[in-house]
């Protein structure tokens, strides 16, 4: 996952469902269990979207891919234009 995904990720994941912070973000990471809920889901979009210049098709709007982060990355790294690169990556 992109550093800078996570980075997006993690104000939306800092404070986990039993109060604990510092929580460690992998493609396993529940977001539902973290308290993205709809409305969160739509303002962290809106950031993908800004930040990695892509749309994510309506068919992704869904409750699966905003299930875990890797989910979420899957989707968005999809959209991602093969010669754009991410930090720390080469643009081929």
């Amino acid at each position: 996952m992109d550093p800078r995904f996570i980075e997006i990720l993690r104000p939306s994941v800092s404070v986990s469902v039993d109060g604990a912070t510092g929580v460690e973000i992998t493609p396993d990471t529940d977001l539902r269990a973290l308290g993205i809920d709809s409305m969160a889901a739509i303002e962290l979009l809106f950031t993908l979207e800004d930040t990695f210049g892509i749309s994510l098709p309506d068919a992704d709007l869904n409750d699966e891919t905003f299930a875990t982060a890797g989910s979420l990355w899957q989707a968005v790294a999809a959209q991602i234009s093969p010669g754009q690169s991410s930090p720390g990556q080469v643009a081929a």
